[in-house]
């Protein structure tokens, strides 16, 4: 008797032993180098705190630099896809470099969490983005706060300048929905590139529309260039950034120049002005103190783009591995099934609800309107 309670325990024992081991493998990619490098700095730090164990399944994180280029971010995913065989990807940090691995993904049925800004990973939905599912604010939450701001306060014409690429571009195609149903009129569009150290001509053009407002469609460092220019050649109106502006880098590359922009953003940036009722806030909180604890600094809100799709991942692997086996087709189908149907899961950027035609999930509470006062973000009421 004993000795079958010894083979019975011995079985148990390899058992768990056998599950444990299972693995699952997430490739992630950052931009922790090059000119986006202040956004995937963050989200490089934040792969060392995303769960290593998700039921009884081992996650193996495989981190690589595409160095803020498009073409390494593709080389990078092909590597994952092609030679590590990865469960999923989480990346690349910037939207063109998102942009440029859609095909790889489609063609690999293989999920893709994309911490960037652009709408354009997701929407419209179609056979290419059905793996892409998308941890940050769609463009039209952010575009919807932002014009009900200028609407309260009187302005009746604007002008944009963004970047010309996937980001700007939505940013743009964005606001012009929302201003065009608000009656706000757009007296003057431009456009730069990212690597530009100037934009003198295009903000004199803005300067001589005299538009009430302008509106920056940029992320990172390049947010400050446009916003910098036209204080320094004399504009005296009202100047708006998105929530690609949302970094401590913005602040203080721009200094007393950008003091009083506005810009739409998550909760997580004025995290100890929203009250308990704001559902990421907790989310938020265990984040930031994450973070801190390991780095010794808080982060900012591109490094909860990389916690969410964390949190996610452990929400959908353990449905997925009670379907298919890690490592196989049918498991990467099944996750990506699985975050299609996620539902009430609330992360440090807002609470996600997905469904077939809405791979990022989140409404209005994701979204707070925040201006720059006294070289400090702070939260409009």
């Amino acid at each position: 008797m004993n000795k079958l309670k010894a083979l019975l325990a011995a079985a148990v024992l390899a058992s768990t032993a056998g599950a444990a081991s299972a693995q699952v493998k997430v490739g992630v990619i950052a931009s922790s180098t090059g000119p986006i490098s202040v956004v995937g700095l963050q989200q490089k730090n934040t792969v060392a705190l995303l769960p290593k164990t998700i039921g009884n399944l081992t996650v193996d994180y495989i981190y690589m630099d595409d160095n803020s280029d498009p073409t390494q971010a593709t080389k990078n995913v092909q590597k994952f896809l092609i030679e590590d065989k990865v469960d999923a990807i989480i990346g690349p940090s910037g939207s063109p470099n998102a942009m440029a691995v859609l095909s790889f993904i489609a063609d690999a049925k293989t999920v893709m969490l994309a911490p960037v800004g652009t709408t354009a990973v997701v929407l419209p939905m179609d056979e290419k983005k059905k793996w892409v599912f998308k941890t940050t604010q769609n463009d039209n939450l952010v575009m919807d706060a932002l014009v009900a701001h200028m609407k309260t306060n009187g302005v009746k014409t604007v002008a944009f300048i963004g970047t010309n690429d996937p980001l700007g571009a939505n940013f743009a195609k964005a606001f012009k929905a929302v201003i065009d149903k608000e009656g706000i009129k757009l007296v003057a569009e431009e456009t730069f590139s990212r690597a530009d150290t100037s934009v003198a001509g295009q903000s004199l053009k803005i300067l001589s529309a005299a538009p009430d407002a302008v509106l920056v469609g940029a992320a990172g460092a390049t947010t400050v260039l446009p916003e910098v220019t036209l204080v320094d050649q004399g504009y005296k109106g009202k100047i708006y950034q998105t929530h690609g502006a949302a970094t401590p880098e913005f602040i203080k590359l721009g200094g007393k120049k950008v003091e009083g922009t506005i810009l739409a953003a998550s909760p997580m940036l004025v995290q100890a002005q929203i009250g308990d009722d704001v559902p990421s806030k907790a989310s938020g909180q265990a984040y930031i103190d994450a973070y801190t604890k390991v780095y010794g600094v808080a982060p900012g809100t591109f490094g909860a783009n990389v916690w969410d799709a964390g949190l996610l991942l452990e929400r959908t692997i353990p449905i997925a591995a009670a379907k298919a086996k890690p490592g196989t087709p049918e498991f990467r189908a099944e996750l990506r099934d699985a975050l299609e149907n996620v539902k009430n899961l609330t992360g440090a950027q807002g609470v996600y609800n997905m469904t077939a035609a809405d791979h990022s999930g989140f409404d209005a509470r994701s979204i707070v309107t925040i201006a720059v006062k006294d070289g400090a973000w702070k939260l409009l009421k």
